[in-house]
């Protein structure tokens, strides 16, 4: 008997997560959770086992951590291709391959596949990766890698799928110490990392301490680039100090001794908040670094914050708890969209997330990014449904004029089917004087990274890739000499800087 559209409808909206990867339910896959704080040797072991495996593949959570896994099996005399969204390197011999984690291609099937830092499928914008890779890597042997507050999750899912889990426990090399009195700014000590969550801090902490001190920095608008440059200044001890935002808490293996925190609050993209134990804890494993340091010291530059950050640290890590976090995929979005007849990319995904039933502890979550960027493609008549999906998991920040401005152009020559050449928005000084001006190359250097993406997507009508990326290297350098200069907090006057110049009709040439 046929189906009602009722019923048709409500098949459609009741999904087993598990059928939508057929290739990793043929095989019998054996699952192990490497468990432990940072520090503790988790990764480096998994990184053993893929080394010894006949074919393998290594997921990161970030393109700067996908390319150290490469170089890692490279350097061992191992083929290997590099997949990311910006970049992919294909070695047709090779039998391993590293890939930012959403690059997973769910129809290659390895030896054995490294997740790592499995807590992240608790985040809201990313963990659906983390979720999708757990359920449907092909590999014979998966392992993940990740801190004991997942380990319930990875329990919850496991059982979910009918699979063997092995939970293999990791103890930290070194001892994390926290101190007892908090540290003054004038009296800093090699090898000390300093603490702030926004941009603008971290700046102000650089102008203020580069007097005194030579400092590094790191923060989420760098590019990998120029993070893996900064890291290596500060791990080659050519400085002393190194001021970041949480961007260090996954991956990054840095000579710290000493990790104070400035603050006890952040913005989290909708509020100020305290930070979070788990927060505090990820951070904090910086500290002490195994084969550097015999142990780590915890702290803060003011009296409260320390305070606040030793009470915390002192707590039991928080459960990541169900449900976890599932994106619409290509196959759904089409089905809902003949189903309630439109082809809003927006309505259906908001109708997703109100409707979709999920098998297991799962729920339908939207992406912020992915809402954002539909209400622009939504505004295009001529996109088809498709193109809108695709275009809607690019690589943007509509923050920023530059990037908005880009994509928009960019949108453009998707719907005409028309070549568009890179072309950069702002002409490059000798130097920066602000923080400012440094932005704008930092905003532009993501506007190379969206044209990179588009152009593995729509290569016929984004040609540019080698341009681009000679491009982002000069871009990418000027930002990492900026970063030692003493850079002044607002903009001089018209008169005595005019470095920066828009071009004509900015943002319209790509």
């Amino acid at each position: 008997m046929n189906e009602t559209f009722q019923q048709q409808l409500q098949s459609l909206l009741n999904c087993d997560l598990k059928s939508l990867f057929p290739l990793a339910r043929s095989m019998k896959r054996k699952l192990k959770f490497f468990v432990g704080p940072t520090n503790s040797g988790k990764t480096y072991n998994a990184m053993q086992e893929l080394k010894a495996s006949n074919s393998g593949l290594y997921l990161a959570p970030l393109r700067l951590l996908a390319l150290e896994g490469y170089e890692d099996l490279k350097q061992n005399s191992i083929d290997a291709s590099l997949i990311t969204g910006e970049e992919q390197i294909i070695n047709e011999d090779a039998s391993h391959v590293c890939s930012t984690i959403e690059m997973l291609d769910f129809n290659l099937d390895v030896d054995l596949a490294v997740i790592d830092e499995i807590q992240m499928l608790e985040d809201e914008d990313r963990g659906w990766a983390w979720v999708n890779a757990i359920i449907g890597v092909p590999s014979n042997t998966v392992i993940m890698t990740g801190s004991v507050n997942a380990l319930d999750a990875v329990k919850k899912i496991t059982k979910y799928l009918g699979e063997e889990l092995e939970i293999v426990k990791y103890q930290r090399k070194t001892p994390l110490k926290v101190m007892a009195r908090y540290t003054s700014l004038d009296n800093l000590e090699a090898a000390t990392a300093l603490i702030a969550f926004s941009r603008s801090d971290v700046l102000k902490l650089k102008q203020r301490l580069q007097k005194k001190y030579k400092v590094s920095v790191i923060y989420g608008n760098l590019s990998p680039e120029v993070r893996r440059d900064e890291a290596k200044r500060f791990r080659e001890k050519k400085s002393e100090i190194l001021i970041a935002t949480d961007a260090i808490a996954m991956g990054l293996n840095l000579p710290i001794k000493n990790l104070l925190f400035t603050t006890d609050t952040k913005f989290d993209g909708k509020s100020r908040r305290k930070l979070t134990v788990n927060e505090i804890v990820q951070i904090a494993g910086r500290a002490g670094r195994y084969g550097h340091h015999e142990v780590g010291f915890l702290g803060a530059t003011r009296r409260d914050v320390l305070e606040y950050i030793k009470k915390e640290y002192e707590e039991p890590v928080k459960t990541i708890k169900p449900p976890y976090r599932v994106k619409i995929n290509n196959e759904q979005l089409l089905d809902l969209a003949s189903h309630i007849k439109t082809n809003s990319l927006t309505k259906i995904l908001k109708f997703f997330n109100k409707n979709m039933k999920f098998d297991g502890p799962f729920k339908a979550a939207n992406i912020s990014s992915m809402i954002e960027a539909s209400t622009i493609v939504d505004k295009r008549d001529k996109l088809t449904l498709e193109e809108k999906y695709l275009l809607s998991q690019a690589p943007i920040t509509t923050k920023s004029t530059i990037i908005l401005q880009a994509f928009e152009a960019y949108i453009a020559a998707v719907i005409k089917k028309r070549v568009c050449h890179y072309k950069p928005s702002i002409t490059l000084p000798k130097k920066a004087v602000t923080q400012k001006d440094l932005l704008l190359v930092e905003d532009e250097v993501k506007k190379i990274s969206l044209y990179l993406w588009l152009s593995y997507k729509f290569p016929e009508i984004f040609p540019d890739y080698e341009k681009a990326v000679i491009l982002r290297n000069s871009f990418n350098s000027f930002i990492e000499n900026s970063l030692k200069l003493n850079l002044k907090l607002e903009r001089p006057t018209k008169k005595n800087n005019d470095f920066f110049k828009p071009k004509r009709r900015f943002g319209r040439r790509g």
